[in-house]
């Protein structure tokens, strides 16, 4: 999505569980995003999560929102089953929310 949030055709990016991005990925960034992260990820590590925002906030031109959901792990938000843990399923469901706003 990063790549994409690039282009002038996009208008809004959303980003789960972020992969490889990086920091230069981010500060081409030109339309509103939102970024959800986990406090477990050993892939995108909420202080790279966290630094991503403070990247964002240094282009003052893009609307940004950064998230970081605690006690659930990368993936969560599209490898969720209904019946996993009340609070997974919350997280989760809290995501597609954010995602949809």
């Amino acid at each position: 999505m990063c790549l994409l949030a690039k282009a002038p055709e996009i208008q809004a990016g959303v980003v789960s569980h972020p992969g490889p991005i990086t920091f230069d990925d981010i500060k081409e960034v030109k339309c509103p995003i939102l970024i959800l992260g986990t406090e477990i990820d050993h892939i995108s590590r909420p202080e790279v999560i966290k630094q991503f925002e403070q990247v964002l906030s240094a282009n003052s031109g893009v609307a940004h929102s950064v998230k970081i959901f605690p006690g659930v792990a990368h993936g969560w938000s599209v490898r969720y089953s209904p019946d996993a843990a009340a609070a997974a399923v919350k997280s989760a469901e809290e995501a597609l929310g954010d995602t949809i706003d």
